[in-house]
């Protein structure tokens, strides 16, 4: 009870409190109709005057790109892929699946790159394999301090915008956001923050993206529907009412709640879930959302790491322990097997080669219940 209780003060609260204190917001999230169709809300990202919807598409674990061009022709406008996603593979389905409306869309990707040289080389890449001329927003993949973003880096970026390779600067992170959002708030180089954020995550989330939105950075949230998580147990038949519910439909409108969030990509990889999270833009955050995601917070409470950061340094064998249950949670909770095996085939071999079973004891306690030792032993089972 006390985790329950937790989250309804410290979790959900916040976007109230955010709205609040943003309500003379410039932007207006007014929604529109189409003739036929769903209903969008849209709002602006920063100060790019980058105009977008504000659910968008997240293509990491598409395969099929006819979802894509569906999404484009209902009227998403934001998309993103990364140059590492699915091999590369998935830059040149979503370009191919975008290609008509490449002028009706912001299209953003990524670089893992650590140098400058290599930056360089995935800008050109990516936009082959995207069959554009540009990117609307290239991000620097994937950082959890400020030491992650050189001057090398950032003068890649640099030099991309200057050849007009990219129109805007962005930079994405998983966890440490609580000190990397601020400080990039305040760099003079950076247009976009693509951060994870939801429900699960702790106050400090909430308070750092505001104060980018007020530095007028664009926020866009990922990992909105926190692991996902569609079934628990494929005997848990109470869980699956939770979703038959609305389990995750009510995680993406309370990350919506925050006027703070520019837009959202949410992963989708069918026109079922593409339906579903539509909603969100025209169905409100209230009362019986808070009930499903109270619910379902203690569910997933064991198996979701909040990327909070508590447990670095922790384990007795070096494990960096929330990248590898981040990356579990590919093949637990979106199903997506073969993208988990291949983040952890990135590991360090030191890292990849570590067996939980080795250990007398594990020596990792996370203060919201994970039950870390069991957790990574299965990723090392999986995909080891």
């Amino acid at each position: 009870m006390s985790s329950r209780r937790h989250f309804l003060v410290s979790g959900l609260g916040l976007p109230v409190i955010a709205s609040a204190s943003r309500s003379a917001s410039p932007e207006p999230q007014t929604p529109r109709t189409p003739s036929s169709g769903p209903v969008f809300q849209y709002r602006t990202l920063g100060k790019t005057g980058l105009k977008v919807t504000a659910v968008g598409f997240g293509c990491m674990i598409t395969s099929d790109g006819s979802v894509v061009e569906r999404a484009a022709d209902l009227g998403i406008t934001y998309f993103d892929t990364a140059r590492g996603y699915q091999g590369g593979n998935n830059e040149r389905m979503v370009g191919a699946a975008l290609k008509k409306k490449r002028n009706a869309i912001t299209l953003s990707s990524k670089t893992h790159s650590k140098t400058k040289e290599e930056a360089l080389q995935h800008i050109d890449i990516s936009l082959r394999e995207l069959g554009t001329d540009h990117l609307d927003i290239w991000y620097l993949h994937n950082k959890t301090s400020p030491a992650d973003i050189t001057d090398d880096l950032i003068e890649a970026q640099q030099i991309a915008k200057k050849a007009g390779k990219i129109r805007f600067a962005g930079v994405s992170t998983h966890k440490g956001q609580a000190e990397l959002i601020p400080f990039l708030a305040k760099h003079p180089q950076i247009d976009v923050i693509l951060s994870a954020y939801n429900f699960t995550l702790e106050p400090a989330v909430a308070a750092a993206i505001e104060q980018a939105a007020a530095a007028g950075k664009g926020v866009v949230g990922m990992k909105v529907m926190a692991g996902g998580f569609r079934t628990v147990k494929p005997d848990d038949p109470a869980y699956a009412k939770l979703h038959r519910d609305g389990g995750l439909l009510a995680a993406l409108k309370w990350v919506l709640h925050n006027p703070n969030i520019g837009t959202t990509i949410p992963s989708m990889t069918d026109n079922e879930q593409l339906d579903e999270n539509l909603k969100a833009m025209a169905q409100p955050f209230g009362p019986a959302e808070e009930k499903i995601l109270a619910e379902r917070l203690e569910r997933i409470a064991p198996l979701y790491c909040r990327t909070c950061g508590r447990c670095d340094g922790m384990c007795r064998q070096g494990l960096p322990v929330s990248d590898v249950l981040r990356i579990l949670t590919y093949a637990d909770g979106y199903g997506q097997f073969a993208l988990g095996r291949e983040r952890f085939r990135e590991l360090a071999p030191a890292h990849a080669g570590v067996r939980c079973g080795s250990c007398p004891g594990c020596t990792v306690e996370c203060p919201y219940g994970v039950r870390v030792a069991q957790r990574v032993a299965r990723a090392q089972e999986l995909f080891a």
